[in-house]
């Protein structure tokens, strides 16, 4: 299966292009935008491709209410004891941020863009210029949401988070028949941060096989262990949450990578792509430097002419300059045909011609 790549700008995502890492501020901000702004920085400085900011306003993600289906009580939960309204108050980044927070994505070379949560968004979104989408796993079964990016044509990223295998098929129709052509899904765990025994990376390539398109990650465990193996099963792009410095704090501070850590995914996750390779049997060119210290049969003893080979004479050692250890017992017992030193590599004129063929030559 041969997939077109997706250009953005002069970017270009692709089965055969190192992996598209995508640096997610959230709330990481603070609310603070000379804070979001030196998040950019630190993220272009970390090598990333883009930059993804989420567009949403308290009073569009939920109502402002402190009743039991609008408070966060799961145990464990990192924002347990909160109310969604106050989370998404206080996560939000402020929609006149977008266009400074872009500006400076285009001037470090970085694509900018976001996650919409609802149409009000996609439309300020697209007065912006956006050249792509994000949807979340918390609206992937919100398909008027999805009809209406799709009809913008540009490229959508769709993270599965808690998505069945008939959700998804809907989510992707919806998308393909408003008009989006270019679909990358995002394998995600929606936990955070995400228990590496749930990440599943298997459906990885069962996701590009059933939906034919690119496949990646959205990835909220700790460290970059799982985010780097996802490349190996054919993800092409790698989402993560990003600050500054967890010190700073925050609502997604605790499963975010630090710059160090980033520059780290991008540099290995670009090793493990090319390490990909392809079938290959033989040596390659660099190896071809090592083929010399191979082990072959050596003289180990002088021998006069018409002295007989013998396991005390002839051995298999390194270097690799004589014949290949394979036609040890052919030669064991012929006599050689000159005075021959110690360490001299056997050779077939040392013996008087090459032996009777052997099982598999030519």
């Amino acid at each position: 299966m041969i997939l077109r790549d997706i250009r953005i700008g002069n970017q270009s995502i692709g089965e055969n292009h190192i992996p598209w890492i995508v640096a997610e501020m959230s709330a990481n901000h603070g609310q603070s935008l000379e804070h979001a702004l030196s998040i950019v920085d630190a993220a272009a400085k970390a090598g990333v491709q883009a930059l993804k900011l989420q567009t949403y306003k308290a009073e569009t993600m939920t109502l402002d209410l402190s009743t039991s289906d609008f408070m966060i009580e799961d145990p464990g939960n990192i924002w347990k004891g909160q109310s969604l309204y106050n989370l998404y108050q206080m996560a939000h980044c402020p929609w006149e941020w977008h266009e400074p927070i872009f500006r400076r994505c285009r001037a470090l070379g970085l694509v900018g863009f976001s996650t919409p949560f609802d149409v009000t968004a996609v439309d300020f979104l697209e007065d912006l210029g956006v050249p792509m989408y994000k949807v979340a796993s918390f609206e992937n079964n919100d398909l008027p949401l999805i009809r209406k990016i799709g009809k913008t044509g540009k490229p959508l990223m769709l993270s599965t988070g808690m998505a069945t295998l008939n959700e998804l098929e809907e989510a992707v129709s919806a998308a393909r028949e408003a008009g989006c052509e270019d679909i990358v899904l995002l394998k995600c765990t929606s936990a955070y941060p995400a228990p590496a025994e749930e990440a599943n990376l298997a459906t990885i390539p069962d996701l590009k096989e059933r939906f034919q398109c690119l496949v990646g990650i959205s990835d909220h465990s700790n460290g970059i262990g799982i985010s780097m193996a996802s490349v190996a099963l054919g993800a092409r792009v790698i989402e993560r949450h990003f600050i500054d410095s967890r010190l700073s704090g925050g609502p997604d501070a605790s499963f975010s990578l630090e710059p160090m850590e980033m520059q780290q995914l991008v540099e290995e996750s670009q090793k493990i792509f090319l390490a990909q390779g392809k079938v290959f049997y033989g040596s390659t060119h660099t190896e071809m430097k090592s083929a010399r210290y191979r082990r072959s049969l050596y003289i180990t003893e002088p021998l006069k002419k018409g002295d007989r080979l013998t396991p005390y004479n002839l051995r298999s050692i390194r270097p690799g300059m004589g014949l290949a250890p394979k036609y040890l017992e052919k030669v064991l017992d012929l006599p050689v045909e000159r005075d021959v030193s110690k360490g001299t590599p056997l050779t077939w004129d040392i013996v008087g011609g090459k032996p009777p063929s052997m099982k598999g030559e030519a």
